[in-house]
This record gives C-alpha cells, sequence and structure tokens, in this order.
C-alpha cells in the first residue's frame, strides 16, 4: 500500500497553512500509473498537479473541495 501525501514543498511560497483540493482526475477505484496526473489542488492562486507515487488501484481519502495542509494523505493505492 502507498499512500499519497500532498508535498509540503508546494507550500514553499505560500503565506497561508492550507489549500483545496480542487478535484480528481481519475475516479475512487481507477487503475493508476507512476507519474500519471490523479488530482489538482489549488493553493492561493496557484493550481499545482499531484502525480501517482506509484502503481495500483486508487482509494479516494479526501473529497473534491477539502480544505488540505502540508503532509495530508488525500488517496492510496492498493
Amino acid at each position: 500500500m502507498t499512500m499519497i501525501h500532498l508535498d509540503e514543498d508546494l507550500w514553499q511560497n505560500s503565506m497561508l497553512p492550507e489549500g483545496i483540493l480542487e478535484r480528481w482526475l481519475v475516479d475512487d477505484g481507477t487503475t493508476v500509473t507512476v507519474g500519471e496526473r490523479i488530482a489538482e489542488v489549488r493553493i492561493e492562486s496557484s493550481l499545482h498537479e499531484i502525480m501517482s507515487p506509484g502503481v495500483g488501484v486508487l482509494t479516494i481519502l479526501a473529497e473534491q473541495n477539502t480544505v488540505v495542509e502540508p503532509g495530508t494523505a488525500v488517496g492510496r493505492l492498493l
């Protein structure tokens, strides 16, 4: 099992301590590959793509429009 965490570096230039999980680009239960774009997170006015860290079936842990912080686990791969 691989957890999908939001990289703390996304907040490197931000003054806000949180962001918004804008949307998932794949559905829960989808098989994804390494480096595949799977979600988007908005931090202040910047939109960041989240890439799959591994291969597996995605389980979404954080829904769209959820407030997220650095290091938040937003999904997992089985």
